[in-house]
């Protein structure tokens, strides 16, 4: 089976539909969301429609979670985000679709435990608000931990910067690998980047196509409509400017 991973759409409706266009030209059978559906971006209740509709597995996201519940240790920017993201859902839709909406998000998973395969949004550790950033490679203790918690592959977002964890104390960057990595009998935690928001320098959105046959994790890069996503986030006062600055250096 050929699965989508995508993750960290943060209300980016340019991004997603673009993702989801290529998604339907690579021959894959499942689509699954690592979470952050919303937040920070100008369209948060048209792409929870879409992940709605087209996902076949959703994962709870930290921005999710806070869209629900009193969000903890969000900076200023970002809880601005929220509430303005809450009022969206308040404010869209027929009465039956918000509440189905709600309901979506209020149901959805910590993690998917499938064996060897493990799909979380922060980490094997903490599924929801733990970040494993590429500089944690240096951090021995964390990384054995984590290791230790995952049967053989994990795979997870929440930091916006795709690559491979190994456990040699390595972070293989997508473009290191050829966009392409092959899974071992050693374990690795992979990171499947953002569709919204990328923080790796590079702009484009970012998913992954894992082949379970193959055991191939192939990394997407893909240019969008960035330009309308900034404009959009810079005529909603309640978006900070700094939301749609950084979609052009991908930061």
């Amino acid at each position: 089976m050929r699965r989508a991973l995508i993750s960290d759409i943060h209300g980016n409706l340019e991004a997603l539909d673009t993702v989801l266009a290529d998604i339907a030209s690579v021959g894959v059978q499942r689509i699954y969301c690592l979470g952050d559906i919303v937040g920070y971006g100008p369209n948060p209740v048209e792409c929870l429609d879409r992940v709605m509709r087209r996902c076949d597995v959703t994962i709870l996201g930290n921005h999710d979670q806070a869209t629900l519940f009193d969000p903890d240790g969000f900076n200023p920017v970002a809880l601005e985000a929220i509430y303005w993201t809450r009022e969206q859902l308040e404010l869209i839709g027929p009465a039956s679709q918000k509440e189905r909406r709600w309901e979506f998000l209020g149901e959805l998973p910590r993690k998917l435990d499938e064996g060897d395969f493990l799909f979380v949004h922060g980490s094997a550790k903490e599924p929801t608000n733990e970040y494993v950033f590429p500089e944690n490679v240096t951090d021995t203790r964390k990384m054995n931990d984590l290791f230790s918690r995952i049967q053989k592959y994990c795979f997870q977002g929440h930091t916006h910067m795709p690559g491979v964890f190994t456990p040699g104390g390595d972070f293989l960057t997508p473009d290191r690998v050829g966009y392409k990595y092959q899974l071992t009998d050693q374990k690795a935690m992979i990171n499947v980047g953002s569709v919204g928001q990328p923080r790796d320098n590079d702009p484009r959105a970012c998913y992954v196509v894992l082949d379970d046959t193959a055991l191939t994790v192939e990394f997407r890069r893909l240019k969008y409509d960035n330009e309308k996503t900034r404009g959009k986030i810079y005529a909603i006062e309640e978006l900070d400017n700094m939301l749609g600055d950084r979609l052009l250096p991908g930061r």
